[in-house]
């Protein structure tokens, strides 16, 4: 069963004196409980898909169904509703809080999401799922880039998301580490039942997606 499906999707920005077409007639489809892969140059769309697929954007026209519900129809308040939900965000830019321990972060997202129970424990499960089961009381400063992602990783798993949306999770981490965090969306498509959705430039990633679509100049080129 498919939990994404795009229809005609098409994205455009005014500038002065008209308008920029990033995404161009977007048709695609996401199944439930994979890895997929959006592959692109800097500059192909894929953070502007990423970020209308996950309900942070709007399009310009076209359909995005999330579980046979068009998101592009929802209004404000509800598509707020469903990515505190359903939908966990995973940036290049970590953004954790710093001032907060790895558990606390994790925690932390819990309480944003509205999660009253069972808090200390699926903030720790989290950790542990992601190796980090004896670091969780340190600082994000005290912690290594890969470590900082993987706290990033157990924070938008935390809420149990139907979806996980990752932006370039791995394009600041050596190409180790880098493997190791594909192997890890791997074990938790696995264990969470979680579809993970992550963009990446590097083609040395793309024969670990289950799904793979490739975007130049806002089309998409190939898909499988």
């Amino acid at each position: 069963m498919d939990i994404i499906t795009v229809k005609d999707l098409n994205r455009k920005f005014p500038i002065s004196g008209g308008e920029i077409h990033v995404l161009k007639n977007i048709n695609m489809t996401v199944p439930e409980k994979c890895l997929a892969i959006l592959k692109g140059r800097s500059g192909s769309g894929k953070t502007t898909l990423i970020n209308l697929l996950g309900a942070l954007d709007k399009p310009t026209d076209g359909q995005i169904f999330f579980n046979d519900t068009d998101i592009a129809a929802m209004s404000e308040f509800e598509r707020e509703k469903l990515r505190r939900t359903k939908i966990g965000f995973v940036f290049q830019s970590v953004s954790l809080i710093p001032m907060m321990s790895a558990y606390e972060n994790v925690e932390f997202s819990l309480r944003l999401a509205g999660i009253n129970e069972r808090r200390k424990e699926r903030a720790t499960e989290c950790l542990k799922m992601v190796g980090l089961g004896t670091r969780m009381n340190h600082m994000p400063a005290e912690m290594s880039g890969g470590e900082q992602q993987r706290v990033a990783i157990a924070r938008a798993l935390a809420h149990r998301p139907k979806v996980i949306f990752a932006d370039e999770p791995t394009a600041e981490l050596d190409s180790q580490t880098a493997r190791a965090v594909i192997n890890l969306f791997k074990d938790l498509v696995e264990k969470e039942n979680v579809t993970i959705i992550m963009t990446t430039h590097d083609t040395g990633l793309m024969s670990s997606g289950d799904v793979v679509y490739e975007l130049e100049d806002g089309e998409i080129t190939n898909g499988r």
